[in-house]
């Protein structure tokens, strides 16, 4: 076994270094690499298959409210861009400019999109004429490139994948109910297919999106206390329907402007993943989003029949509808049992000679490792409840550390204490200022999170300046 323990110390502890532990899962677990393109990284097919699985669920999801997929150019005019003051003041610092085609200067120079707005509203204002062409539900799915400054693997780099949804819609109420359900939809994927809860709530003005009118948000907690935006959808009003000129004739033959809104999530979505289920042992992955769910495991495999068994079981489980693979390689039983725990496949099944005659196998699971011994021919049942348990169990769990990792605090001195030595949320109120919102920031480094829908009134006053109380608001540091 001492191949099996050289691997495990292959991670760092998470509980001495969380940053490099985190790096080191993404690479050990083959997730990843880096790319000499600077700020940019590879998705190697380990990593590429857990998005393929999110993408695919939320497609579906998306798809069942009505949803329709589009795609639009990569690049923005400068022009088209500048439309949306306040848009493109938000994004400026991030854009990556065009200037040149082929050896020609460009008489416009363009922006590589740090996200689509500007592009939708264009197409919007040709295809949009009455009130029989609403609604427009669109969606893309594509990458974006942002110039960040610091990058980390998944969870920020100058290129990212995602999708972004657009809509259109004839009033104000549409826009709205259309916003929220979005934000519903991400939340229930995130609590069901990536066992993460979430808070879902409305980010404060100076936190929303460049050029919404309302920013919804859900907050999901990381294993170290961090908070980690997992998915936003705002509502934009008629902003840049005003900007683009999106008007529509109404029933009533007036010319009346849409409502529209954005909406979307990214690959940070597998970095959110890792960091709340993860374990010094490497990545933990929730069924539901695990490319392959079943690791079968073959004792003494030189041994007459031990192969054949174990691809006999594989089509087994393959049939009973469950993604598995045999390991088969030349490598000792300890060295793939690491393997399989570094890459967060949830259950392996171990079978030797001795199982075999006795018409038996071993089922692991990787949260908690706990060993059941079952009949081969009751395998995928078995397998299948297993599953289905890790699945609600991780939520637990991920939900009883949230939760234990949520302060109350009602003065500002205890509030600056509970950001400085307990990692977490914390519930404070506020006075609805934007000046003690930066306030908070400049003292804490601590930012809102979100204003919850579900309001507590914890106490009367602002956390920080103590005047009246508008709103209680998720406090956090944060990706």
């Amino acid at each position: 076994m001492a191949e099996n323990k050289k691997l495990v110390e292959a991670i760092t502890s998470m509980d001495v270094d969380f940053a490099q532990w985190y790096t080191d899962v993404c690479k050990k677990a083959e997730l990843m690499s880096y790319s000499s393109v600077k700020g940019c990284m590879i998705f190697k097919p380990a990593g590429y298959a857990i998005w393929e699985n999110i993408k695919n669920e939320l497609d579906r999801r998306f798809k069942e409210t009505g949803v329709e997929n589009v795609y639009m150019p990569m690049f923005i005019p400068e022009s088209l861009l500048e439309r949306e003051k306040d848009h493109v003041e938000g994004f400026a610092p991030e854009v990556a400019w065009v200037t040149h085609g082929g050896l020609n200067p460009l008489q416009e120079r363009m922006c590589v999109r740090p996200t689509s707005e500007t592009l939708f509203c264009d197409f919007y204002k040709d295809e949009i004429q009455s009130y029989r062409d609403l609604p427009k539900v669109y969606n893309q799915w594509c990458s974006v490139v942002r110039w960040e400054k610091e990058t980390r693997p998944f969870l920020r780099s100058r290129e990212f994948l995602w999708q972004e949804g657009h809509t259109a819609h004839a009033t104000a109420e549409e826009a709205e109910a259309r916003t929220q359900q979005m934000l519903n939809v991400y939340a229930d994927f995130c609590e069901e297919v990536l066992a993460i809860p979430v808070i879902k709530g409305r980010k404060t003005d100076k936190e929303k999106f460049a050029g919404a009118e309302a920013t919804y948000t859900i907050e999901a907690l990381m294993h170290d206390g961090k908070a980690l935006q997992s998915g936003t959808s705002h509502n934009f009003g008629d902003g840049f329907a005003k900007a683009f000129g999106i008007q529509y004739t109404d029933k009533d033959n007036k010319l009346k402007y849409v409502h529209q809104t954005s909406w979307g999530a990214t690959t940070r979505l597998i970095g959110a993943v890792i960091m709340t289920h993860g374990d010094n042992s490497g990545l933990v992955l929730p069924p539901r989003v695990a490319p392959v769910q079943v690791d079968i495991i073959p004792i003494m495999q030189k041994k007459e029949g031990v192969l054949d068994k174990a691809f006999e079981v594989k089509e087994a489980l393959k049939v009973a509808g469950l993604r598995v693979k045999v390991d088969d390689s030349d490598k000792n039983p300890g060295w793939k049992f690491s393997e399989q725990e570094m890459r967060g496949i949830p259950v392996r099944v171990e079978m030797g000679p001795r199982d075999i005659e006795a018409n038996q196998a071993v089922i692991v699971r990787r949260d908690t490792r706990e060993k059941l011994t079952v009949s081969i021919d009751e395998l995928a049942v078995k397998v299948k409840e297993v599953l289905d348990t890790m699945q609600v169990e991780m939520l637990e769990r991920a939900r009883a550390h949230r939760d234990s990792h949520t302060y109350v605090a009602t003065n500002y001195e205890e509030f600056k204490d509970t950001v400085a030595n307990k990692p977490g949320f914390v519930k404070a109120m506020w006075c609805g200022e934007q000046a003690c919102e930066d306030k908070i920031k400049e003292d804490t480094t601590a930012t809102s999170r979100c204003m919850p829908f579900v309001q507590e009134n914890l106490s009367d006053v602002c956390v920080c300046c103590g005047k009246p109380a508008k709103k209680m608001v998720y406090w956090g540091k944060a990706y």
